[in-house]
């Protein structure tokens, strides 16, 4: 399918690696150019040589961390005119409720909620302004499905999806869609964070743990980098302009709801 995005600009946060980075190479495949931020210059950069030579398309790399004020800075003023962005940051860390500090919410809540925010209002006015624009806010299933040792990441994430709900329906008039995704478990270095404490604590291989995990998803697996990121381009297509302050499950229907 041509997804009618070919020579779009496309902002990707947190892109080095995992689900950004399947992002970044969905929309490089149908033909965007680039910006990709992450913190570590390396991997970035590495990630950006792949892109530019496997599908021709510009690729600029930002290295800064977008959850502060002077990383988002370095990235909007690399960025410019951005017809598309994504939305994405690394989960807080798992733990149980009563380990949790006002500075640990803080953190959560700049990292998962107030920076997509951020990147939302400073963006979306110039989409609006040439009538056409896609923002994609990579969330978790926990939004739909709390899970208990993810309270930071419950509670941030669910912040930003409220505030999207309204949002998106503002914005929607001026060909701006703006829409989330909702990953489960996927084969990513974020599965490796979630699956270590088990090992560590039922004195299991990391292979037990990973099979007990992917027993309690119908579809048998983890997820792929790569067809979540087939959804978030098919989601910042031009045939995707009908959809509006959704929430994409993609989670191998590990969340058990009926809606």
């Amino acid at each position: 399918m041509d997804l009618g995005i070919k020579g779009k600009r496309a902002v990707v946060c947190a892109s080095s690696k995992g689900l950004g980075r399947g992002c970044a190479e969905a929309l490089a495949a149908a033909g965007c150019d680039l910006i990709l931020n992450a913190r570590g210059a390396e991997a970035l950069e590495a990630t950006a040589q792949a892109l530019r030579a496997t599908y021709g398309v510009d690729v600029q790399t930002v290295a800064a961390d977008v959850t502060t004020e002077t990383g988002r800075a370095a990235l909007l003023a690399a960025a410019g005119t951005v017809d598309i962005l994504v939305n994405n940051a690394g989960g807080p860390p798992p733990g149980m409720w009563h380990d949790w500090d006002r500075d640990d919410f803080i953190a959560a809540l700049d990292a998962n909620m107030l920076t997509p925010i951020a990147m939302i209002k400073a963006l979306v006015p110039g989409m609006m302004d040439r009538g056409w624009g896609r923002v994609v806010n990579i969330t978790s299933q926990s939004v739909k499905a709390p899970i208990p040792q993810l309270g930071l990441s419950n509670a941030a994430r669910t912040g930003l999806t409220g505030y999207v709900a309204g949002t998106a329906r503002q914005v929607a008039g001026a060909g701006v869609t703006i829409n989330n995704i909702l990953p489960g478990i996927h084969d990513t270095d974020r599965a490796q964070a979630l699956d270590g404490p088990i090992v560590q604590r039922e004195g299991i291989t990391m292979d037990e743990a990973r099979a007990r995990r992917a027993a309690t998803i119908p579809a048998g697996r983890y997820g792929t980098a790569q067809e979540f990121g087939a959804t978030c381009a098919f989601l910042c297509s031009v045939h995707a302009g009908f959809i509006v302050g959704q929430n994409v499950l993609c989670d191998g229907g590990a969340t058990n709801a009926t809606i």
